[in-house]
Order: structure tokens, then C-alpha cells, then sequence
């Protein structure tokens, strides 16, 4: 079950690996996938040599034709002599045969951890009418798919595992992440992935490419490296499309505990609203997760499942933490949001099974879609500082723990030295377009509202009863490319996005009522 989410922090409940999602919620696609062929001559891209090569998104169908090149740039800035790393760099050149217009996007992809080449299915889908005009650049964030990625392996490559399904102790949690930087230790530095370095990776990448402005599509976190490019090279930005907006002083993970609730209450009153939800579902739906939460603490259920990938029957027991986690997953998607009410029916009745069967669908799908030390190195450096638990979240169905879990590796995970300013809002003239779904349950609309009012010259659009990532949906497409053509929001006519209904939920596995 793939969706075409970009998630703050693709989550692998309750290990965390979230995110974030989409967006968040990923678009997760396969590495290792490209296709170059060094034998077709090199396509040349200001000064950056580029071999035709093809994109992997683990099948045919979402398979995209590119120009890929590698560029390095020192691993400390500080050090221009010391460790270089190579950026992996996909460029999706332009439909018009005549090349593209000047002042190229850029995809900045979310997580933090998401590569934005295995995103590139995605991003063409979502950006197809703009490619029709711009030329569209995907640069892997340092740390992340072929930019020397902080992926935990062992010394024989292969990927270092913690249990999905149970949180890990201290002491489990502080083994791992040791594991993890030993396998780092001869090719990285985690101190100097963090976002301050991502954007003069890129900056050095639009001078390499010999284009003076770039328009800026960034999606859940990637919102935030777009904002901060933004503040630090203002006269190299043209425009900015921010969806599923991340203000720069929001703790990333500080907030979910909150923010899920809310998200929770909406698809509550969406069901109350319905008529065919609300007789099949009398009980509210967060009555009715915090019933089955605490029926599974008292006990912990063994169940029998069938296994979602090999259709074989398997044994498993399902938790408090593999409730919320789908729940939480479900979230980010009104087409698998629809499905919780039912769920949570089942789960009620004692019928775990399919709840079982999805939780694992779904962490597999999300699991590799984050590059779990590159996400480490920016949650660490730039966020756990900064989190203060909240009393409040006590009471809410995730609780304190989702945060204290977010920051755990950060007892261990080296940590490098934000600029001082980065939590500062974006203020800025720079012509710019909002984008948030009404039920997203990790960045909700509120968090736009907040970055608006530092940009006189932007518009936010909030998507009816949609989750987390509203590029690809209904005429977003069309929306974003005129946006980025004329360079006003404020003109566009957006009455097309009023045709997008939200997703009924499920009455019956045979799906909502007609």
C-alpha cells in the first residue's frame, strides 16, 4: 500500500524512523535503481555533465527517464581540503523540445531522510505541468539516497535492525545508535548533515548548473530548507511552493501528540457528519481508540494474521503500540484513514487479525523510505534542543513518549552547531504558494498560517478533508505550474480544488456505502 505522501518524518511506530509522512507518507522508491549508461555522450547542464539514466520506483509503472550526475562538495564547509562527498543530482529536463525556461525547480523532498530522486515518480506526477515549461532538478540531501547516505549498516553492509512493534529501552535504543555510527565511522562526519549545509550544497549546485534563480517546491520538511534557503540566498529564489508548511521554529516530532488529536476530532466529525458512518459507528472514534488501547494494556492480544505480502498465515500479538502506530500511519491519508473506523470496530469486537495484517503492510512500506542517521543528525542538532515535554500531551492518545522517543538517539547521536537565526521566521517579498490538507495530522493548516504572515506576497490553499501532501491531488498540478509561470497566488482561480470531496469511511470490507 504505497501513497503518494510526502511525510514530515515517514513514522515506523514506535520506533519512529516518521516521517514524517508523508509527508509525508513517503513516495518510497528503490535505490539503487538508476540506469546509466556511460557509453551514450554526456548532456551538459551549465558545468555539470549528465548521462542518461532511469529511476527506479521498484516497478515499470513508475519508472521516469532522467539525467543523472553526481557533484562533490566538501563534507565541512569549514574544511574545503579535508573529506569530499558526492551530491547525487537528477535532472528532468523539460517537455518543451525547445529546452527549458530559465530558473529551474528544485524538489526538496521531506522527511528529514527522504531522497528526492526515489521520489522522482512523485515529483514527475505532481509536477508534470510544470515540467512542461521548467526544467525540474532533484538534489538527494547530503546523508540521504546516493549523497553518501547515513543509513545503519553493519561492517558487511547489511541494514542494522531494531523490532518495529516494541519500543526500545534506553539502553537497546543507545546500543543501536552505536552500531549505527561505527558503520559510519570511516565515510561520515553526522555533525555536518544538518540543514545550514544542505542549502549551500544546493546553492553550490544552481552555481554549477549556471542558472541565477531557482523556484523551490518543497514538501513537509522539505518546506523548512526551502524557507531557510530563502533567508540565506534571498536573491536566488524566484518563487516558492511550500505543501504540508513546516514553520522554522516548529520542534519536529515537540508537537504530534497534539496535532494527531486534533486530526483525530476532524475524522471524528467527519464520520458524525456522515450519515451511513455515524449508524454504523455510534461510538466516537477517539473513545473508541482509547477503549481498544486500554483493553490491549491490560493485555496484549495473541492472534493469528495472514501475512499482507506472502498471503501465508503467520502468528503474531498485537499492542498498544501497534494500534496507535496504524493509527497514526492511517492518519497522514484519507484513504486509509477512511479505514480506522472500521478497524477500530473490529479491534472492539475482538477481531484483531486485519488490524494485525495492515500494521505490518504499513511499517513495511514506510520502514525504508528515511535515512535514519541523516534524519538523527538534523532532529538532533536543530530540534532536540529546543523540545520541552508538555504537560498537556499526558491526556492525549500518543502521549509525552512519541517526543522522548523522536530525541532518544540523541543521547548518543553527535550533534552539530545550527546557526543561530534558524528558528527565525521567513520574512520575505519572495512570490509564494501555501499548500495544506485540512486533516493532516503532522503539519495542519495552522502551521501555514504562521509562515503567511511573514510573506505579503503568498496564498494559502487548504485542501478539503486531504491528509499530509497535496501536490499530485486533484488540480493542485495545474494550480502550482500557473503559479510558478505568472508568479502570482493571489490571481489564481482555485475554484477547481471545491470538486475535492473527502473520502468516505468504510462501513463494511466491502468499502463506504454507496
Amino acid at each position: 500500500m504505497r501513497t503518494n505522501r510526502l511525510p514530515l518524518l515517514a513514522l515506523r511506530f514506535p520506533m519512529l524512523a516518521l516521517a514524517t509522512g508523508l509527508a509525508l507518507a513517503g513516495c518510497g522508491a528503490s535505490r539503487g535503481g538508476d540506469g546509466e549508461d556511460a557509453a551514450r555522450p554526456a548532456r551538459m547542464f551549465g558545468q555539470i555533465p549528465f548521462q542518461a539514466c532511469t529511476l527506479d520506483g521498484g516497478n515499470a509503472a513508475t519508472r521516469v527517464e532522467a539525467q543523472c550526475a553526481t557533484y562533490e562538495v566538501p563534507e565541512d564547509p569549514d574544511a574545503p581540503d579535508g573529506r569530499r562527498i558526492a551530491l547525487k543530482i537528477a535532472w528532468l529536463p523539460a517537455g518543451n523540445s525547445d529546452g527549458g525556461t530559465g530558473d529551474p525547480v528544485f524538489f526538496l523532498a521531506g522527511g528529514p531522510g527522504q531522497a528526492a530522486t526515489e521520489l522522482a515518480a512523485h515529483v514527475n506526477l505532481a509536477l508534470r505541468e510544470v515540467r512542461k515549461q521548467r526544467d525540474i532538478v532533484l538534489v538527494d540531501q547530503r546523508g540521504t539516497g546516493g549523497s553518501n547516505p547515513l543509513d545503519c549498516v553493519d561492517a558487511d553492509g547489511a541494514p542494522l535492525e531494531l523490532d518495529a512493534l516494541t519500543a526500545p529501552t534506553d539502553a537497546d535504543l543507545d546500543a543501536y545508535v552505536g552500531r549505527c555510527l561505527a558503520g559510519l565511522s570511516d565515510r561520515a562526519d553526522p555533525r555536518f548533515y544538518t540543514t545550514a549545509n544542505a542549502i549551500a550544497d544546493l546553492d553550490a549546485v544552481r552555481i554549477a548548473l549556471g542558472t541565477e534563480r531557482l523556484n523551490l517546491v518543497g514538501g513537509s520538511y522539505g518546506t523548512r530548507v526551502a524557507q531557510q534557503y530563502a533567508m540565506a540566498y534571498p536573491q536566488h529564489v524566484r518563487s516558492l511552493v511550500l505543501d504540508g508548511v513546516a514553520p522554522n521554529d516548529l520542534v519536529v516530532g515537540g508537537e504530534f501528540a497534539h496535532t494527531f488529536e486534533d486530526a483525530l476530532a476532524l475524522q471524528a466529525r467527519q464520520c458524525a457528519q456522515d450519515a451511513a458512518c455515524r449508524e454504523r459507528f455510534p461510538t466516537d472514534l477517539q473513545a473508541q481508540l482509547r477503549g481498544v488501547l486500554s483493553t490491549l494494556r491490560a493485555a496484549p492480544v495473541a492472534v493469528n494474521y495472514r501475512d499482507p505480502t506472502t498471503g501465508t498465515e503467520q502468528a503474531g500479538t498485537v499492542s498498544p503500540d501497534t494500534v496507535s502506530g496504524l493509527a497514526f500511519l492511517f492518519s497522514y491519508a484519507p484513504q486509509t484513514a477512511s479505514l480506522l473506523p472500521l478497524m477500530l470496530d473490529e479491534a472492539a469486537h475482538g477481531r484483531y487479525g486485519p488490524l494485525l495484517s495492515l500494521s505490518q503492510l504499513m511499517n513495511a512500506n514506510v520502514g525504508g523510505q528515511m535515512t535514519r542517521g541523516m534524519q538523527w543528525s538534523v532532529l538532533c542538532a536543530e530540534d532536540a534542543g529546543r523540545y520541552r515535554e508538555d504537560a498537556g500531551a499526558r491526556d492525549t492518545i500518543l502521549g509525552p513518549e512519541v517526543a522522548r522517543m523522536f530525541f532518544g538517539a540523541c543521547r548518543t547521536w553527535p550533534a552539530g552547531a545550527p546557526p543561530a537565526d534558524h528558528t527565525a521566521p521567513l520574512r520575505s517579498d519572495v512570490p509564494a504558494l501555501l499548500l495544506s490538507g485540512e486533516l493532516d495530522p503532522v503539519t495542519p493548516p495552522a502551521y501555514a498560517e504562521r509562515v503567511l504572515a511573514g510573506l505579503p506576497n503568498a496564498r494559502h490553499l487548504v485542501l478539503d478533508g486531504q491528509g499530509h501532501g497535496t501536490l499530485a491531488l486533484g488540480c493542485t498540478p495545474k494550480l502550482v505550474a500557473q503559479f510558478i509561470e505568472s508568479t502570482d497566488a493571489k490571481a489564481l482561480d482555485a475554484a477547481c480544488l471545491d470538486a475535492m470531496r473527502p473520502v468516505p469511511p468504510f462501513t463494511s470490507f466491502n468499502g463506504w456505502a454507496p
